[in-house]
C-alpha cells in the first residue's frame, strides 16, 4: 500500500494515544482533499500548457470520497479544504458538499472549507453558503487582466471578480492567495492590498514551490522570498505580528493603518513543518502526509477491498505515522533541489 518510500528519521516522540498523530507527536487535524486533477486554467507556475489529466475511471467516485472523508473526521479531522486542480469544475462536486454537512451539524467537523481559482465560483456561491462552508481561498495573482490571461494562460479575470463578488455577497469570508513571482508580479503588491482593504478581504502571499516541470516556467528565475515584500510593506506600514492561525502554514501581520490581515507562506525560506497539523489525499486516493516529499499512501485499494471502517482506519494511521519530520526544498544554492515531479494539481492545492 505505501508507494513510495520517505527518509528514513529518528522518531523524538512517540504518537500521542488516542490521537491521529504522527512519530513526532504532531496531531493531524486538518486534511486537504483534491477532488479532480482538472482545471479550466494553465497557470504557468503550476502546470504545463498541455497536461495529461488522468482518466476519469482513475479518480474516486464522491461516495467514495464521502467515505475516506468520513474516515478521517472519525479518527479526529475537524477541518476539512477541498481542492483541486479546479474543485468546482468536478460534476456534482455540491453533492458532495451536502454530504459532509452532515459532519458539521454533528459537530465533528468543525469547518469545511474550499481553495478555488473563482472561475466557477458566481454560479456557486449560494449553495455552497447554504452547505456550511463560511470561508473560500480563491487564487489571484494579479488584478491586470492582460497579465492574468497570460499567467494562467486560457483564464478570464472578469468572471473570476464576479465570482469573488458573488461569494461575498453569499457571506462567505474570501482570502485572496497570491503567489509572489519575481519579474512578472512584483508590482501587484500595492495594488492587491489597496484592493482587499476596500474589498474587505484577507490576503496571503505564497513562495513559488518547486512542484511539476515539463511545460513549466522556470520557478528559480521568478522566485521572490517573501522577506522582501514584507520589507516593502514595512516602507509603507506598521505591521504587528498575530499570533492567530487559520489551520494552515501562514504566519500573518496586521496593517495598523487599514486593519488588512496579510498571510505569509514561506516554504522556502522559513520552513513551517515543526508545527504542521495537515495531510493531504488525491483524487485518486493517496494520502500524501506531507506536500515536499514523494511518500504517499494508496486508501483507494483499501477502500475498494472492504466495506469496514478498520481497515481504512489502520491504514490512515500507517499512513501518517510516516509522515516525514519536513521538506525538502530549497533554492539557497541557485538551484531547485527537494523539487517534486508531480503537479500541484495531482497533490491537491
Amino acid at each position: 500500500m505505501f508507494l513510495d518510500p520517505v527518509p528514513t528519521q529518528a522518531a523524538h516522540a512517540r504518537p500521542v494515544c488516542g490521537l491521529l498523530s504522527d512519530r513526532f507527536a504532531r496531531v493531524v487535524r486538518y486534511l486537504r482533499v483534491s477532488v479532480t486533477d482538472r482545471c479550466d486554467f494553465r497557470c504557468s507556475y503550476c502546470m504545463g500548457e498541455r497536461v495529461q489529466f488522468l482518466p476519469r475511471k482513475d479518480l474516486l467516485s464522491l461516495e467514495e470520497l464521502d467515505r475516506l472523508c468520513s474516515a478521517f473526521i472519525g479518527l479526529g479531522v475537524a477541518k476539512l479544504r477541498i481542492t483541486g486542480g479546479e474543485p468546482l469544475v468536478r460534476r456534482d462536486i455540491l453533492s458532495f458538499f451536502r454530504a459532509m454537512t452532515r459532519h458539521l451539524e454533528s459537530g465533528a467537523l468543525k469547518e469545511l472549507t474550499l481553495t478555488t481559482n473563482g472561475s466557477q465560483l458566481a454560479r456557486h456561491a449560494a449553495d455552497l453558503a447554504a452547505c456550511g462552508v463560511r470561508r473560500v481561498n480563491v487564487s489571484l495573482d494579479t488584478l491586470d487582466p492582460a497579465r492574468f490571461a497570460a499567467l494562467t494562460r486560457r483564464g478570464q479575470l472578469s468572471p473570476v471578480l464576479e465570482g469573488i463578488a458573488a461569494a461575498k455577497c453569499a457571506g462567505l469570508r474570501v482570502k485572496i492567495n497570491a503567489v509572489a513571482l519575481k519579474g512578472l508580479t512584483d508590482d501587484e503588491l500595492f495594488p492587491l492590498v489597496d484592493w482587499c482593504t476596500g474589498e474587505g478581504h484577507d490576503l496571503t502571499f505564497i513562495e513559488v514551490m518547486p512542484m511539476g516541470d515539463e511545460g513549466m516556467m522556470d520557478r528559480l528565475d521568478h522566485f521572490l522570498p517573501l522577506s522582501a515584500l514584507r520589507a516593502r510593506l514595512a516602507e509603507r506600514f506598521t505591521l504587528v505580528p498575530l499570533v492567530e492561525t487559520t489551520g494552515g502554514p501562514a504566519r500573518y501581520v496586521r496593517l495598523a493603518e487599514t486593519g488588512l490581515k496579510i498571510g505569509f507562506i514561506t516554504p522556502l525560506t522559513h520552513s513551517f513543518c515543526e508545527t504542521c497539523n495537515r495531510v493531504r489525499l488525491t483524487c485518486t486516493g493517496e494520502l500524501f502526509p506531507c506536500l515536499g516529499q514523494e511518500g504517499a499512501t494508496d486508501l483507494r485499494s483499501v477502500l475498494r477491498a472492504s466495506p469496514d471502517l478498520e481497515p481504512l482506519q489502520q491504514a490512515i494511521r500507517d499512513g501518517i505515522a510516516r509522515k516525514p519530520r519536513g521538506h525538502d526544498f530549497d533554492y539557497s544554492r541557485g538551484v531547485p533541489t527537494g523539487g517534486m515531479a508531480r503537479g500541484m494539481n495531482h497533490t491537491g492545492g
